[in-house]
């Protein structure tokens, strides 16, 4: 199966971080990334969709970020 994840973060280093853990777990960068004004906190959103060929089948309430 693939499983799919969309990372969000502040447009800080950590959302740099977030995604390289990612990819070092082997997940695969999905389409480019998004950057979006968050206008509730007043700051700026970085978002990217990773995806990751697994053994099994999609259950309900699988801890992706497990994976």
């Amino acid at each position: 199966m693939i499983a799919y994840r969309f990372l969000t973060e502040d447009d800080t280093s950590a959302f740099c971080h977030k995604v390289t853990e990612a990819l070092a777990k082997g997940w695969q960068l999905h389409g480019p990334p998004t950057y979006a004004f968050d206008h509730a906190n007043g700051t700026m959103r970085c978002g990217q969709a990773v995806t990751k060929e697994v053994e099994g089948e999609y259950e309900p309430g699988m801890k992706l970020g497990k994976l």
